[in-house]
């Protein structure tokens, strides 16, 4: 007998990454192998020295086989003397969370997306444009909403995967939805989300149907796609100054720029201070506050304890990125202060 492993791993494809697979079949019961793949092919390697090496970091069931097969996370690595590959975001992102690991940074990243059929958002007439946004957002009904068949059944595998997800809803623009993963720890999370993000891409494939992560998927009066990212401490659970010096944090000189240019490519259209968004330009927080950079939800600020929320990821983002930055300037700045 035999199973299957779905090996998975980030390309060094520019400006946004791809996420690749392939299937290994492995007697039942054998460990999951180091595995190659040919790096030409995905910008990780030239074609005279063409190797890369697949190192299992995370695995689940997978939920779209059979009960024994898996789904398999992987790093990738030099094979010379198996360094991280410069592609390999997730080292360094295990790196900051080890050196922080004892203020227990927790996340819960929300990763909208829109589907697409024929090039146009689902639902959309073939030409032309749907009604305004207004109804669409956690709407019921075949008006409001399109393509929940592909979302209910990407819950579902996600629930029988074991992944952290924490809830989905309908948003603003026609043809878009949010799912959330969380909460977890600062790696934990962004190895849920690339799942995740597999299983969609999988299930909207047998639909006929592109989900896409691009941040700006239709210029003009409609919302982007962001990856909303919730953010606390073990003392930002415990205290409400600390909430306030994580959000002095990340507005720190330099570290609003520094955030910006690793938090997803398309910001520039997204974040433009409308669509409940804040300019990509300035930086401030506030509470219930949607146009801010970072909001402190309500219920926080009355309770003085709680957790902020990083508002200017982009939907396309690497969540190993985006975790190891909000946990690094965070945490060093709550260790000094």
């Amino acid at each position: 007998m035999v199973y299957q492993a779905e090996y998975m791993w980030i390309d060094g494809t520019e400006p946004v990454s791809l996420l690749r697979s392939k299937t290994k079949i492995l007697p039942d019961g054998a460990d999951l192998p180091i595995w190659g793949f040919d790096g030409s092919s995905t910008n990780q390697a030239p074609g005279d020295n063409s190797d890369c090496v697949l190192k299992p970091v995370f695995d689940c069931p997978d939920p779209l086989r059979g009960p024994n097969d898996r789904l398999v996370m992987c790093e990738v690595l030099i094979p010379e003397d198996m360094s991280p590959h410069p592609t390999n975001t997730r080292s360094s992102c295990v790196e900051v969370y080890e050196k922080y690991q004892d203020q227990e940074p927790i996340f819960g990243i929300e990763q909208e997306y829109t589907l697409f059929k024929n090039g146009r958002p689902l639902g959309w007439p073939a030409n032309g444009f749907p009604a305004p946004q207004g109804p669409y957002y956690c709407g019921i009904g075949a008006d409001e909403v399109a393509g929940r068949e592909i979302v209910e059944a990407h819950t579902k595998a996600c629930i029988d995967a074991g992944l952290a997800i924490s809830g989905t809803n309908a948003e603003v623009m026609l043809g878009q939805w949010e799912f959330q993963i969380g909460p977890l720890d600062t790696v934990s999370v962004a190895d849920q989300v690339w799942i995740a993000r597999y299983l969609l891409y999988r299930i909207s494939e047998d639909f006929g149907v592109n989900a896409s992560v691009t941040a700006k998927p239709i210029l003009g009066d409609w919302n982007g796609a962001g990856a909303h990212t919730n953010f606390s401490t073990r003392a930002m659970r415990e205290s409400y100054d600390a909430i306030i010096k994580a959000c002095e944090a990340l507005g720190q000189p330099g570290k609003p720029e520094e955030h910006i240019a690793n938090y997803g490519t398309g910001y520039e259209e997204r974040l433009t201070g409308l669509h409940e968004t804040a300019h990509w330009s300035e930086f401030r927080y506030g509470v219930s506050d949607r146009g801010a950079s970072v909001r402190i939800p309500w219920q926080v600020a009355k309770e003085g304890k709680g957790y902020i929320e990083d508002r200017r990821p982009s939907a396309n983002m690497d969540p190993y990125t985006v975790t190891r930055m909000i946990t690094e300037t965070c945490c060093e700045y709550l260790a000094e202060n």
